[in-house]
């Protein structure tokens, strides 16, 4: 059974006790360790350099951009600051895992704050439910739409907890890729309903619709269709309330800066406008780096926070067993996601941080964004409104918005250049005629990324915004592993690889790469 909401489990209590239990791990001078190259600077990259620092490497980023974050990038125009991507911050002991390595705290680099509630969900009706980690609060918002489901939330969150216990407590940082781990797993797997969907598992606790989408979105926010992506998924719930929901004041994007300053402080070198071209391999072995000017960068590890996809069928020339430019052909996707980005001469306080303007159709459209890949009349959409919080991301009394559309990938064949402009009109209108009234006539300043974006930008196949889609058997073993079943030396993290999309994902995945490099280093094995 899984621990009442109220009791937490001990072992779980304290996330950073190990680290200082054992002291801080001394890290060697920089210049007298091996050499390792990071392709990226997403979260994965940046939080593995830290690692790779603390362990003595000499360490070098590369990042094809003129500034660091990856999908966490941050644009600045007319006195607006925009997140480009990732905004809701859960499972924070991650990032203070990072600092305490360094001998640091988190709260002096960056400022968290709490979300409550977590986002408001307001639905095509105008109903408009507050999502919190309160037990009491989320009863009344429950009885609001049905009150005979209000047991049934406790029944759901038991069920969510128990999910955590396993998915992600256990083996979200654990290496998953030996085929041995995952038939070990098989039986909690099935006790636990991982062979169903999100939205089937939430269909056992929440009859009422608007339930059973309150409950069932959340893989939308790490690229899965709720329709098909694993149950285990249902453990977003529990870890949402477990560790709550911030923000990172100054934006996301003052984490990212936070890492590079840890990076540098430890020795590390980030090396910006530096896309690299080909990861070089000799005698089966990652031997570093050529960039796309030729200037070869040698390593004896090889980190990648690409897109996998783009690792084995751009990066590597060498031959390749699993990773066959077929199987990423064929392999399936995540959704994309349209996102415009904009800012207003006035101030829109009605608006909450994080709000959810539902459409009116729910399956409906979640088939056409994965299934049909047909871009739809109607939208779903995640507005988010930083200075709700933090007035500095905008000029003196005005707000910094970004909307957020999830869209089908580009085997839609969608014209992005054709069609976003339309498309951004359509979003201006959906929000003017739901919460933000005569928006068009406040827009001072605009910015937009579509599906191409994620293509060329951040060499993502198929403009993918989530990698491959996390169902069932693109997870745990059969998603791309941490370390490359193609060659000695090269380790992936971010988003493509175990565990998956999601900050918390991400990161760690780069504690999984520490626990290979740390086999490597005692046994000398791969």
């Amino acid at each position: 059974m899984a621990p009442p909401l109220d009791t937490p489990n001990p072992s779980l209590n304290d996330p950073i006790a190990s680290i200082r239990d054992g002291g801080t791990p001394t890290q060697s001078k920089p210049g007298d360790g091996p050499r390792a190259v990071v392709i990226g600077s997403g979260f994965g990259g940046l939080a593995m350099a830290v690692r790779l620092l603390v362990r003595g490497y000499q360490v070098t980023v590369f990042e094809k951009r003129d500034g660091p974050g990856g999908r966490a990038y941050v644009y600045k125009q007319d006195g607006f600051t925009f997140d480009a991507g990732p905004t809701i911050v859960t499972a924070p002991y991650l990032f203070e895992e990072l600092w305490a390595l360094c001998g640091r705290r988190l709260e002096d680099d960056v400022k968290l704050v709490s979300m409550d509630p977590f986002y408001k969900i307001r639905f095509d009706d105008g109903f408009v439910f507050s999502y919190s980690g309160d037990d009491d609060e989320m009863r009344e918002q429950i009885a609001r739409i049905d009150p005979s489901e209000v047991d049934n939330y406790r029944r759901y969150m038991d069920a969510s907890a128990e999910i955590y216990q396993t998915a992600f407590a256990k083996l979200a940082d654990q290496p998953f890729h030996k085929f041995g781990v995952m038939l070990g797993e098989l039986p909690a797997m099935v006790r636990l309903g991982g062979m169903r969907s999100v939205v089937s598992k939430v269909g056992d606790f929440f009859k009422n619709e608007k339930l059973r989408i309150i409950f069932s979105f959340h893989p939308l926010l790490i690229g899965g269709n709720p329709l098909t992506t694993t149950a285990y998924y249902c453990l977003i719930g529990h870890l949402e309330r477990k560790y709550g929901v911030h923000f990172a004041m100054g934006g996301t994007g003052s984490l990212v800066d936070g890492l590079v300053r840890l990076i540098e402080s430890q020795g590390g070198v980030m090396r910006y406008n530096a896309e690299v071209d080909e990861i070089i391999v000799a005698d089966g072995q990652a031997k570093g780096v050529r960039l796309a000017g030729g200037e070869v960068a040698p390593a004896d590890v090889v980190i990648s926070n690409a897109d996998p996809a783009s690792t084995y069928g751009s990066l590597m020339k060498a031959p390749r067993r699993r990773w066959s430019d077929r199987k990423l052909a064929n392999a399936d996707y995540s959704m994309s996601l349209f996102v415009w980005y904009f800012g207003t001469n006035k101030q829109w306080p009605d608006v909450y941080h994080h709000m959810m303007v539902l459409g009116p159709r729910y399956d409906g459209l979640l088939k056409d964004i994965f299934s049909r890949k047909r871009l739809a009349d109607d939208c779903s959409l995640y507005l988010h409104r930083p200075t709700a919080t933090d007035p500095s991301l905008a000029p003196e009394g005005c707000d910094a918005f970004y909307v957020l559309s999830p869209v089908p990938n580009l085997k839609s064949g969608v014209d992005w250049r054709a069609q976003a402009e339309p498309y951004r009109q359509a979003v201006q209108k959906r929000l003017e005629e739901t919460v933000m009234p005569g928006l068009g006539d406040a827009i001072v300043t605009s910015h937009m990324i579509t599906p191409i974006d994620f293509r060329d930008t951040l060499n993502s196949i198929e403009g993918a915004a989530f990698a491959m889609e996390p169902k069932l058997f693109q997870s745990a073993w059969f998603r791309p592993h941490n370390i490359s079943e193609e060659i000695d030396g090269l380790y992936l993290v971010g988003a493509g690889t175990h565990p998956g999309a999601g900050m918390p994902g991400v990161l760690c995945s780069a504690k999984v790469v520490d626990k290979l490099l740390d086999e490597r280093a005692r046994t000398g094995a791969r």
